[in-house]
């Protein structure tokens, strides 16, 4: 997992095969590295609203965007609050993160007993700026009456270059929408049902290398709209509404 608080960067999606994927691994190999967290499972709770207001407003791609959500790697005792943002443009749509970072048994205790995440931030602060990230936390869940809703959980496979280029594949993405935790349960659904399904995303915060477009050229891999949790929302949203 990563240490960075703050995060503004380009990110495109592109939803490929195994094939692809190992085509893909033999130019990262030349070029990159296996980051510290190369093999890690991310579990992510999104907040949202009872009628799921904030994932809709995400799905009918409005110039700017926010999601607010808690993340947490497996065999790891920390919760990420993230405050996610992105402006959407022509070209690129640039994302912008903000998180904070509490323990487990706080994070149970906040989300149980309604507590303010400034209030754990005011004593187990790691920097300065965490405080007023936590008070933006705070200020989302209760204006917009902000629950856990939907649990998406994944494997990641994480890869690191020059100028802070990242590439990672997600794969076995799966979900649950009733008892929203960390942790996993017979019920948990798989996502991907066809032979598209790991998304490799890049991350970058310049011009791509020319390898990399070069190599996404010759495999016929392009990028594309994708957000996770609102996949899943269209997946699940006839079960919601009975229609």
């Amino acid at each position: 997992m990563e240490d960075v608080k703050t995060f503004d960067r380009i990110e495109k999606k592109c939803l490929i095969t195994k094939e692809q994927k190992e085509a893909m691994l033999t130019e990262i190999k030349r070029h990159m590295e296996k980051d510290g967290y190369y093999d890690s499972e991310v579990y992510n709770i999104y907040f949202d609203t009872d009628h799921y207001d904030l994932i809709i407003q995400s799905i009918e791609q409005p110039m700017f965007k926010e999601k607010l959500r808690a993340r947490s790697y497996g065999g790891y005792d920390k919760v990420f609050f993230e405050i996610k943002t992105k402006l959407c443009g022509k070209e690129n749509n640039v994302g912008y993160k903000r998180r904070v970072r509490v323990t487990k048994k706080d994070y149970n205790k906040m989300v149980k007993e309604h507590a303010n995440l400034s209030d754990f931030m005011a004593q187990n602060a790691d920097e300065p700026n965490d405080y007023r990230i936590a008070e933006e936390v705070d200020y989302l869940i209760k204006h917009f009456d902000l629950k856990p809703k939907i649990l998406v959980f994944y494997r990641r496979y994480s890869w690191q270059g020059e100028q802070k280029l990242r590439i990672t594949f997600d794969e076995n993405l799966r979900y649950r929408t009733e008892d929203v935790k960390f942790c996993k349960k017979k019920s948990d659904k798989k996502y991907f049902l066809d032979e598209k399904n790991i998304i490799m995303e890049i991350k970058a915060q310049g011009a791509w290398p020319l390898w990399l477009a070069r190599k996404l050229s010759s495999e016929r891999i392009f990028p594309q709209q994708f957000s996770k949790v609102g996949k899943i929302y269209q997946k699940i949203g006839k079960e919601i509404y009975h229609v």
